[in-house]
């Protein structure tokens, strides 16, 4: 049976979640290889973009892989977007909204959505200018994990995103990891 490596990152912003890079000509990239000595095998289980920061499992179990990326798994994200949040698009987001996939109109799953106080999540990596009006936080918690999914599901009801970041896949947290960390965990904790 083989020993499979399990690891729960803190992903900070400016980084892809790859771990090495198959595109010689490819303009330079931040990849996760260069935060952690990963061993050979590794996969992120999902991804979160460029511009996204917060948890991110890696793993060298594909089964586990596949089953944590399965809609049986909900995906925490804490979302600022730009302007006061309203009831109404709240609403929206939890009964599911139109996006595009790829081309392709998609009507994404009913999901918990809900206003947040300010998060204590450090500052960001550009600061936003007051003169561009107010900024509020909402948490999302979704089953499914379509490209760019949250960005999409916000600006979809008028709000555009300014900051993401996933702070909870299933019973894992980021639970105060600085920006940038990586902790190797068993299987019987990383286990779903």
């Amino acid at each position: 049976m083989q020993n499979h490596h399990h690891f729960i990152l803190h992903k900070p912003t400016g980084y892809i979640s790859q771990l090495v890079s198959n595109q010689r000509k490819q303009r330079k990239k931040k990849l996760l290889g260069e935060l952690y000595n990963f061993p050979e095998g590794t996969m992120p289980v999902g991804r979160l973009d460029e511009d996204s920061e917060g948890l991110l499992l890696l793993t060298t179990d594909g089964k586990l892989s596949e089953q944590i990326r399965s809609q049986a798994v909900e995906k925490e994200y804490y979302v600022q977007v730009d302007g006061e949040i309203t009831p109404e698009a709240i609403e929206r987001l939890k009964h599911g909204v139109e996006i595009s996939i790829f081309g392709k109109k998609y009507t994404t799953l009913p999901c918990d959505a809900a206003p947040l106080d300010p998060p204590d999540v450090g500052p960001p990596k550009r600061k936003r200018s007051d003169r561009h009006g107010p900024t509020s936080w909402l948490s999302i918690t979704i089953t499914e994990g379509k490209f760019r999914q949250v960005r999409k599901m916000t600006a979809a009801v008028g709000f555009p995103t300014l900051r993401l970041i996933r702070v909870r896949i299933g019973h894992i947290t980021l639970d105060g990891m600085p920006s940038g960390s990586v902790e190797e965990v068993d299987g019987f904790q990383f286990g779903f």
